[in-house]
């Protein structure tokens, strides 16, 4: 079986007790995960650690989290007081943790359907240019200039496809699109401001997953994370989203692939 976790947040007890529930065995099951392995939760350690420990059993896209922990690795960015990672950053086994992490990409086809990011889709993408930019991002982690990729990434916020596709800001807004993306206003533009539920947010935003996408087939689906307050509530059966919050209490959401079915474990 192939199974989707949404925001583990390095909630290390509650990955345990959903894996329980779905019964995972690490020797048939794949598990696939959106993004924000670590961060707010109780130990971002043991949850790296497990997941590594997983092998071929796991593969995951990164988050903003994920990323966020790469930078205060390199001394690129502090430590956000919020997040609990001083174990993890203490670890002997934190260089192992980052080169594995290093290797993941911002979207990844988990099959011939189902495509997963951490914060979904830009509107104006097909699945197969979300690969093709992904991998752009990807092959520049993996390179020696990879810490000049991590300053870069915190440079001046370009919110336009437009004018960024052909200029130096491109990939910073290909990691913003894939991790950082709720709203959208105005030409498509990246809306950072807000996180609140569509329900409360400004009249002159519009969710990503709303705006029609002509790149995308009615048989094809998106799987993200990254939005606690819209607990999965889309609409929209190509729309799956899995933060459900568990780290603020909510629920660590689970979706089987083969079934279609959503297990939750409750806080």
């Amino acid at each position: 079986m192939n199974y989707i976790v949404g925001d583990i947040q390095g909630c290390y007890r509650g990955l345990k007790n959903l894996l329980k529930k779905i019964q995972f065995n690490q020797n048939s099951d794949i598990l696939w995960s959106v993004g924000d392995l670590v961060a707010r939760g109780e130990d971002s350690l043991s949850t790296l650690s497990l997941l590594y420990d997983l092998g071929e059993a796991f593969q995951a896209v990164l988050g903003n989290h994920d990323l966020h922990l790469l930078s205060v690795i390199n001394q690129v960015k502090p430590a956000n007081p919020k997040d609990k990672l001083i174990s993890l950053l203490e670890s002997p086994d934190l260089d192992r943790y980052e080169q594995w992490m290093r290797q993941f990409p911002l979207a990844q086809m988990v099959d011939e359907k189902t495509l997963i990011s951490h914060a979904g889709l830009y509107p104006e993408w097909s699945f197969k240019k979300a690969i093709k930019l992904s991998s752009e991002v990807q092959n520049v982690l993996i390179s020696d200039n990879y810490i000049d990729f991590l300053t870069r990434m915190y440079s001046k916020k370009m919110s336009n496809w437009e004018q960024v596709k052909h200029a130096p800001q491109r990939q910073k807004f290909i990691v913003d699109a894939f991790t950082r993306m709720r709203y959208l206003a105005g030409n498509k533009e990246l809306e950072f401001s807000e996180k609140c539920a569509p329900q409360d947010a400004r009249n002159d935003l519009i969710p990503w997953y709303k705006i029609k996408n002509t790149q995308i087939k009615p048989n094809q689906r998106i799987v993200f994370g990254h939005w606690a307050s819209l607990m999965g509530n889309t609409a929209n059966k190509q729309m799956i989203g899995l933060d459900t919050g568990y780290v603020w209490g909510g629920k660590l959401s689970c979706l089987c692939i083969e079934t279609n079915k959503i297990v939750h474990v409750k806080a």
